[in-house]
């Protein structure tokens, strides 16, 4: 039975990667001139043309597609949502998921209802307040706040539309002024506090927990470098032993537990440099950027995924994850080092990335990375000649990626 990846850009591919790494035969249902369809490896799906969007004609074309079965691997949080609910329709009979109860889902993705759900638990997070009016910016406490972002409940969507994960919010008039501008435009908002620390702070648990409960994978890294600063995705992480994250290993096994989860996972946590301990951040619910790393390391979630949708015994991670291996986005990890400014930064970087797997490029598979690299040449083309973006659009963009 082949597999289908459902995602796009360096997600799918890495999700991809991961099934040729297992020896799984696999297609990809993604745009036409996506990132992933430069791979050696990628086949698109058979029949109609799936691009791997989820609207009123997806079953439709799961329907019409030539093939017998299919293991469907969610890269995205709409596709993971939607496949939580093939199983109980009649294309459960062909194409299988590992998914959790779609209400287990919708807590873990809508950032609103996972705040509420920590409050309930002992679970160290972030206060989290969810903005629907003028009265809920009123009551967030912002004098007993280190810092405060605006960030969308649904982040995929919100991303889509400006390229941003969140806004600062520098003071209450502030955060009415960006609440108004977007809950004109449709958007549901929560108001964070923001954890103070370092890039260095941040970890991440990534893994796979079976249809009996069974956490078959764990895998430990810390991000050392981030891009764009203090609020972007990774430029440079690093395996480490799961020991070093303490109690937020158990913490991360209890929610899971209790919401039933099943499928491939990833939590972000943050060190709290006022009390040291490690803040639950989120947690994604389908294959993330570095699911590929996690595979080379020795914990292939795309592979359990694909075993335990068939009812199949999962192989578990035969050995401890590789500790200490480094994984770059070197384009962008040049950028975060060179505004570190110190030389030292420099020497340290560069035996880091001498030593580290690089994110997209590999020598077995060099035309996705080729790809990226005339895309972000086009794009500075572009930028130079592009007037400077002024108003709402600059706004957001000065509050890129909040995490």
């Amino acid at each position: 039975m082949p597999a289908i990846v459902v995602g796009r850009g360096e997600t799918g591919l890495g999700a991809l990667r991961a099934l040729v790494l297992a020896g799984i035969p696999a297609y990809v249902a993604c745009p036409k001139d996506d990132l992933v369809t430069r791979s050696r490896w990628y086949r698109p799906v058979p029949g109609a043309g799936w691009d791997g969007s989820i609207n009123a004609a997806t079953a439709g074309l799961l329907r019409a597609m030539p093939l017998e079965g299919a293991v469907l691997v969610p890269g995205c949080d709409d596709a993971a949502l939607w496949l939580a609910d093939l199983p109980h329709g009649d294309l459960g009979s062909r194409f299988r998921v590992s998914s959790s109860p779609r209400a287990s889902l919708e807590i873990l993705q809508d950032k609103s209802l996972f705040g509420r759900y920590l409050g309930s638990t002992a679970i160290p997070h972030p206060r989290t307040f969810t903005i629907s009016s003028a009265a809920d910016v009123a009551a967030v406490p912002f004098d007993s706040l280190d810092r405060v972002f605006v960030k969308p409940a649904d982040s995929q969507a919100f991303n889509a539309a400006f390229g941003a994960k969140g806004i600062w919010a520098d003071s209450r008039a502030g955060f009415e002024a960006i609440w108004h501008r977007l809950d004109q435009r449709g958007f549901k908002l929560i108001a964070q506090e923001y954890v103070p620390g370092t890039s260095a702070d941040h970890y991440f648990i990534d893994g796979f927990r079976d249809a009996n409960g069974t956490l078959t994978g764990l895998f430990a890294r810390r991000r050392w470098r981030i891009h764009p600063a203090d609020f972007g995705n990774s430029s440079y992480c690093e395996s480490v032993p799961l020991q070093q994250l303490g109690a937020a290993v158990g913490h991360l096994e209890t929610l899971l537990a209790d919401l039933q989860y099943r499928g491939i996972f990833s939590a972000e946590f943050k060190r709290d440099a006022r009390d040291g301990r490690l803040c639950i951040l989120e947690v994604n619910t389908r294959a993330w950027w570095y699911v590929e790393f996690a595979a080379r390391c020795g914990v292939n979630v795309c592979a359990m995924a694909y075993q335990d949708a068939q009812g199949l015994p999962v192989t578990r991670s035969q050995h401890a994850p590789v500790s200490g291996a480094g994984c770059v986005r070197l384009d962008d990890d040049f950028k975060a080092v060179r505004s570190l400014g110190a030389s030292r930064s420099w020497w340290r970087a560069a035996w880091q990335w001498a030593r580290a797997h690089h994110h997209v490029f590999r020598w077995d598979d060099p035309r996705p990375a080729a790809a990226l690299l005339w895309a972000g040449l086009r794009r500075r083309m572009t930028q130079a000649f592009k007037p400077a973006v002024t108003g709402e659009v600059a706004a957001l963009s000065r509050g890129k990626r909040a995490s």
